[in-house]
């Protein structure tokens, strides 16, 4: 966590639940989100193998503090980008981002030659943290699932032969409003810094919604049984993730990955469902599986955030060699 027993008795208001700290809030994200992400980003351009010249885009999303020039140019400057790069900044998405993020930079791959896309999330608890309220129960919620992250993958098409090694497809991509939803996760940036309400109907509508994404994906290529596909699934939070789990009968392990990193790292916003892939991939070597799918060919990445939006991926696996 970037917030330290120092700064915060240096800033006392961070610790109160309505204490004006806007400011203080904003001197700490708009310098440390993009310092978080050029972490992210320079371990994924090292892995990539390939001269960081050759990024063509940068999609950067945060929901960590606003100004102008945004993360995105500060991001450029601290990686040393060429000055030419086409730059895409998601702002105050919320936890679907990371999904938002990978549609996005499937169509400027499928659309734009030779493109490589950086997407960077980077996520800092820096503007939500604060004391706790009897009157509002969701707030020691929100602190105790949230926390500090940042995770970045370069997207492109036709993969260079022996230089690039892809390690998933990604297929297709909707965006869909849940009905009936509107509310159940706010937030609103104020003086006290971003104020979120999270509504205890939130795994309900969500379980009850995300059959309907998935047959809108899947139906196309056959498949109707949950189990048979690999899940990169946005945490939320265990009671979603049981609601869901319960609701498609989902085997324990398919969430296996989601609820590693939910428990090792938290809720890191946008930057979960990229943590989450990586998790899977990497188990799916050491297991000694046949794709970065724990061995299935066909997976879904599913994200979730206010609106309630969600986001659906339908992603296939590359085998392992």
């Amino acid at each position: 966590m970037h917030l330290t027993e120092d700064i915060l008795k240096q800033n006392p208001n961070l610790c109160e639940y309505m204490a004006p700290s806007f400011d203080i809030r904003q001197d700490i994200v708009v310098t440390e989100v993009p310092k978080l992400g050029k972490s992210a980003a320079e371990k994924a351009i090292k892995e990539w193998g390939q001269p960081k010249s050759n990024i063509t885009h940068l999609i950067f999303c945060t929901t960590s503090g606003v100004d102008m020039p945004s993360a995105d140019y500060r991001l450029t400057k601290l990686l040393g980008l060429r000055s030419s790069i086409k730059r895409f900044m998601i702002y105050q998405q919320g936890c679907f981002a990371g999904a938002t993020a990978l549609r996005l930079a499937k169509d400027l791959a499928e659309n734009n030659a030779a493109a490589r896309i950086l997407i960077v999330c980077s996520e800092i608890t820096a503007v939500t943290f604060r004391g706790p309220s009897e009157t509002h129960l969701d707030c020691l919620v929100e602190q105790a699932l949230f926390s500090d992250g940042a995770a970045a993958v370069i997207v492109g098409s036709d993969p260079v032969e022996g230089v690039e090694r892809p390690l998933f497809q990604l297929i297709t991509a909707a965006q869909t409003l849940l009905p009936d939803s509107e509310g159940a996760v706010d937030g609103f940036f104020r003086e006290y810094g971003l104020i979120v309400h999270l509504l205890k109907d939130v795994p309900g509508l969500i379980s009850e919604n995300i059959e309907k994404s998935l047959k809108e994906a899947f139906d196309p290529l056959g498949i109707s049984d949950w189990n048979s596909i690999f899940w990169i699934a946005h945490p939320g939070g265990p009671a979603i993730l049981d609601k869901v789990e319960e609701k498609l009968g989902l085997k324990p392990e398919k969430l296996q990955g989601t609820r590693k990193v939910l428990s090792e790292y938290g809720n890191m916003s946008s930057a979960c469902v990229l943590f989450i892939l990586d998790e899977m991939r990497q188990r799916s070597i050491e297991e000694g599986r046949s794709t970065t799918g724990e061995g299935l060919d066909w997976g879904v990445l599913y994200g979730f955030g206010p609106g309630l939006t969600v986001e659906t991926v339908v992603l296939h696996s590359v085998a392992i060699n």
